[in-house]
C-alpha cells in the first residue's frame, strides 16, 4: 500500500514539475515574440526615418506608427512566402518525399524508418541502402 502511495506522489510531482516547465516555456515564448516584436519595429522606424523622408520626401514616424505598419504589411503579403493572396497554391506543391513515402510498402516504410535512425545515431551513411535505391532506380 505505502509503494502505491509513493507512485502516486511521485506521479503528482512530476505532472507538477511539467505543468511548471510547460508554463514556463510559454512564458519565454510569449517574452520572445515580443522581444522579435519590438525589434522589427524598431527596424522598420529606422529603416523608414532614414530612407522615407530623403528619398521620397515623406515624414518621418514613431515605433507605434512602425509597429502598425509592419502588421499591415504582415496582413497584406503575408509571411515572407508570397502571402494571403498565394497560400492556396501552396497546397498543391509537389513534394516527392511525401510521393515516395506513399508508394512505399509497410516493409519498405519500416525499413526506411530503421536506416535513418541508424544513420542518425551513427552518423554515417548507410552503403547498402543506398545500393538498393541505386538498384531499384536503374530497373
Amino acid at each position: 500500500m505505502s509503494q502505491e502511495k509513493e507512485m502516486k506522489r511521485t506521479n503528482r510531482l512530476t505532472e507538477n514539475k511539467l505543468y511548471t516547465y510547460m508554463k514556463a516555456q510559454i512564458f519565454k515564448r510569449i517574452l520572445l515574440a515580443l522581444a522579435v516584436l519590438a525589434l522589427c519595429g524598431l527596424l522598420i522606424m529606422w529603416l523608414w526615418n532614414a530612407l522615407a523622408p530623403s528619398i521620397f520626401g515623406l515624414v518621418s514616424i514613431n515605433f507605434w506608427q512602425a509597429l502598425g505598419l509592419f502588421v499591415l504589411c504582415r496582413i497584406l503579403f503575408g509571411c515572407f512566402n508570397g502571402g494571403w493572396l498565394f497560400a492556396a497554391s501552396h497546397r498543391f506543391y509537389r513534394n516527392p518525399i511525401r510521393e515516395k513515402w506513399e508508394r512505399m510498402s509497410p516493409e519498405e516504410r519500416e525499413k526506411f524508418i530503421r536506416h535513418r535512425h541508424w544513420d542518425h545515431r551513427f552518423r554515417r551513411f548507410d552503403q547498402d541502402y543506398c545500393k538498393n535505391e541505386e538498384s531499384e532506380k536503374n530497373d
